[in-house]
């Protein structure tokens, strides 16, 4: 059976409907909105398919963890709410494809100002000259005031090269996360989520400069110079430790690894690589060491294979894991 895409609905349109979509999720809809909303959908064909077609959309995304399914009922004019309308109309003009694209990817990579897939590395230059630096699977939002500037990180792994600001008096430059905030005393700071848990640890490392990181439930604030990182949460902030160097090779495509576990490092390159990889504990504490070039994550499996005598057994090019050869 065959089904037919409906016809398609006018961008403009699209927003429209959007915009009242999100508008009478409020607590406080008057009937003289609903009066409005009414004549509005009575206008023209064109806005009652458009309604119809967002209402079946709304119901799918009330189902979804994300925060696209929850921003309809954000504060009116916050960025939160423009970005939900956006997305909306995009997701309605577009038409259920989009609504697919959507399911299949991350929220985070859909729903950002700068966003990298798997395998994806970029830099993004700010406008006061701050570069930005993401990893595989990372993503950004950019919040730029009249008194401060914000990035947040919204998933992954950031590298931030700030910029004095040039408006007077200089706006404080922040990165923001679910944890805290680290605040860049004119600096260059790699800023980690370390898992894919909303709640999970922040770490952060300095390479030039000074930041301050302000757990956000905590009261405090812990200066870190040059060379030195530590992890955080809301509540916890681990000792600083001395800064590992071969953490921003992948800003130039590689992986760095001394002497470090076979397990852990399999778990690195599987950032950088779409599917599963891992090995039989078996073999979990081989170490690795050496340069590897994170544009070819096959062939840094072939070189384990041959350097530390294992074999690959995989289910699909997405399953992959390493057996001893023997």
């Amino acid at each position: 059976m065959v089904s037919m895409e409906p016809q398609s609905i006018p961008a403009e349109t699209s927003r429209q409907a959007a915009e009242w979509l999100v508008e009478l999720q409020s607590d406080h809809v008057t009937q003289e909105i609903r009066n409005q909303w009414q004549r509005w959908r009575e206008a023209h064909p064109d806005n009652e398919r458009a309604w119809q077609h967002i209402e079946r959309l709304g119901e799918k995304l009330s189902g979804l963890s994300s925060p696209l399914a929850h921003a309809t009922l954000a504060p009116r004019g916050s960025i939160k709410r423009r970005r939900a309308i956006k997305m909306l109309a995009t997701l309605l003009f577009a038409g259920s494809s989009a609504f697919v694209a959507q399911e299949k990817l991350p929220w985070w990579q859909l729903n950002a100002d700068h966003s990298t897939g798997v395998g994806e590395r970029c830099r993004v230059a700010l406008d006061d000259g701050t570069e930005v630096e993401l990893n595989s699977s990372s993503a950004i939002n950019i919040a730029y005031t009249q008194h401060q500037r914000i990035v947040m990180l919204v998933h992954g792994e950031i590298l931030v090269t700030t910029a004095p600001d040039r408006q007077a008096p200089p706006r404080p430059f922040l990165v923001a996360t679910d944890q805290g905030s680290i605040r860049a005393l004119g600096t260059r700071f790699m800023v980690r989520q370390l898992t894919n848990e909303k709640d999970g640890p922040i770490r952060v490392g300095v390479w030039g400069g000074a930041v301050e990181v302000v757990p956000s439930e905590m009261g405090i604030r812990v200066r870190m110079d040059k060379g030195e990182q530590l992890a955080f949460t809301k509540h916890m902030v681990t000792p600083i430790e001395i800064v590992n160097d071969n953490d921003t090779a992948w800003v130039e495509h590689m992986i760095v690894a001394d002497d470090m576990r076979l397990e852990e490092f399999l778990a690195e390159l599987n950032r950088h690589r779409q599917g599963s990889l891992s090995c039989d504990q078996s073999i979990a504490a081989l170490k690795v060491s050496g340069t590897y070039p994170l544009d070819d994550t096959d062939k840094v499996i072939d070189m384990l294979c041959n350097t530390l005598q294992l074999k690959v057994k995989s289910l699909t090019k997405f399953w992959v894991r390493l057996f001893p050869a023997s």
